[in-house]
């Protein structure tokens, strides 16, 4: 099959070869939609960029790409991203590189996105968060022509990519023995995303520990927002025996949760404790403070950006435990009353 070249993706998309030159090279000189337009037509007909037109366009970007699959409402609500961006910047900026994020509704648009990327050269390594079980996106990043990547997430659902991971199954059980230390024995779990992997590590490892201590525990599934979690919460203080403890998946639906509770007249920590995942700032600025698992999540995102610049520079892939979130107990979590 003969090389695809500009000019038959100009005739395809309809413009001149000068726009699909200036689309595939990240150049101005043609609107946004028309560079989507091209950089899709090139996509599609499958065409890459020769070794000898890496070579004379001097190969490195100086950019590295994130794409989010998630609702760009979370970003301004959710600090973890904040946080976790603010540490890949930290080690972007020592090297002069600039961060290429993208918003995209669903994980095949983030599929799609990827494949953009790589055909127009516009990135020179990619951080892929939130892994499933048997993801489309592992065997995309372990072509031979891929991106170098790095995963954010566990070794298990990295498919052999580089990956830096907290223990979140440590974390989990050290809070579900804190609770059962404090004489909980009804122990709810208001979870996030079922597709994440993360999350089936965490559901794992809450049942396996409430199991071993012989306590009952509930699970509630949400999106990670704040109404979802407000909603788990309501339905967890409503049903037949109410839980003693909740553990949350992320600080947004622990302080949401802390608000139902008082709505409801459940005192805490008095009648319900509460744990958050991800001690953010806002753990420390509620009433009372929020006690949490806590890890730097700024350095967390400072460790995966070194971990990509290294695969850049050909480094084997391997994989690097970052931290365990450690228990921070505060004003959310008290000795239960025995029935």
């Amino acid at each position: 099959m003969a090389r695809i070249t500009i000019a038959d993706i100009a005739q395809k998309a309809g413009v001149s070869t000068g726009a699909v030159s200036y689309a595939l090279n990240n150049r101005p000189g043609v609107s946004e939609d028309t560079r989507a337009r091209i950089l899709k037509v090139a996509t599609d007909m499958g065409w890459a960029p020769s070794s000898a037109a890496r070579s004379l366009s001097g190969a490195k970007t100086e950019t590295i790409g994130l794409v989010l699959a998630r609702d760009p409402s979370m970003l301004g609500v959710e600090s973890f991203y904040m946080q976790f961006l603010a540490g890949i910047e930290s080690e972007l900026s020592k090297r002069g590189y600039a961060l290429l994020l993208q918003v995209v509704p669903d994980i095949e648009s983030e599929v799609r996105t990827y494949r953009q990327w790589r055909a127009a050269r516009r990135v020179d390594g990619v951080i892929m968060v939130d892994p499933r079980v048997e993801d489309p996106r592992i065997e995309l990043l372990r072509a031979p022509d891929a991106l170098p990547a790095v995963v954010v997430g566990d070794s298990s659902l990295a498919g052999g990519l580089t990956n830096v991971w907290t223990d979140d199954a440590a974390a989990m059980r050290e809070s579900v023995r804190y609770l059962h230390m404090m004489g909980h024995r009804r122990i709810a779990r208001v979870a996030g995303v079922e597709s994440f992997g993360h999350t089936h590590i965490r559901d794992d490892a809450f049942a396996l520990e409430t199991a071993r201590l012989g306590v009952e525990g509930v699970v509630v599934r949400t999106d990670y927002t704040a109404v979802e979690g407000a909603a788990g919460t309501r339905a967890l203080l409503t049903s037949e025996e109410p839980p003693s403890a909740i553990i949350y998946d992320n600080d947004v639906m622990a302080l949401s949760g802390l608000g139902v509770a008082t709505e409801m007249g459940a005192a805490v920590p008095g009648d319900l404790s509460i744990i958050a995942w991800d001690d953010s700032p806002l753990c420390e600025a509620t009433y009372p403070r929020l006690s949490a698992l806590s890890h730097d999540v700024t350095r967390y995102g400072a460790h995966v950006a070194r971990r990509l610049f290294d695969r850049m520079d050909g480094a084997e892939p391997a994989s690097f435990l970052d931290s365990t979130p450690a228990l921070r107990p505060r004003g959310t979590t008290a000795r239960a009353h025995l029935a």
